[in-house]
């Protein structure tokens, strides 16, 4: 590792632990040459996460457009900001795991999947934009369906 203060790239490693959940791994070195302390982060190089648009267009994953857009549909509302990041690292996961590239739509459903169990407001805000509500009408066959729960079967 390179010194940033004198672009030596003889250092020792000091101390090292676990960052950011486990996901990576904060190195406190020193350097040989001028004894400075500066601190890296070692991370896994994730495959990149690619998105297809509608337009057929790609694009790569972007996390900070589903946190914003979670974000403004959670605007006002009784939601912890680590909860949306909770949500966000979730889809981002189940994203991850189908192995390829996903579409914008099993991204949205996934979205809207965990902001219904997350904030029903924000789960209809966000749903207004993502299916391009029209009309009164369109929310409120959507609020049927958010609201909507079967009996379950009875036994003969």
């Amino acid at each position: 590792m390179r010194c940033p203060f004198c672009s030596t790239d003889d250092d020792r490693v000091v101390d090292s632990r676990l960052a950011e959940d486990g996901v990576a791994i904060r190195r406190r070195r020193e350097c040989a040459a001028c004894s400075q302390r500066f601190t890296t982060f070692e991370r896994i190089e994730e495959i990149g996460l690619t998105v297809v648009k509608r337009s057929g267009d790609r694009e790569p994953f972007d996390r900070e457009k589903i946190v914003r857009g979670v974000l403004s549909a959670c605007k006002n509302r009784p939601v912890e900001e680590e909860a949306v990041m909770a949500l966000v690292t979730g889809v981002e996961e189940s994203m991850r795991l189908l192995g390829r590239d996903v579409t914008t739509e099993e991204l949205g459903l996934a979205v809207l999947e965990s902001l219904r169990q997350l904030d029903d407001v924000a789960y209809m805000r966000f749903a207004s934009v993502y299916k391009d509500f029209a009309d009164a009408d369109d929310f409120a066959r959507e609020l049927k369906m958010l609201v909507k729960s079967t009996a379950p079967k009875s036994r003969s």
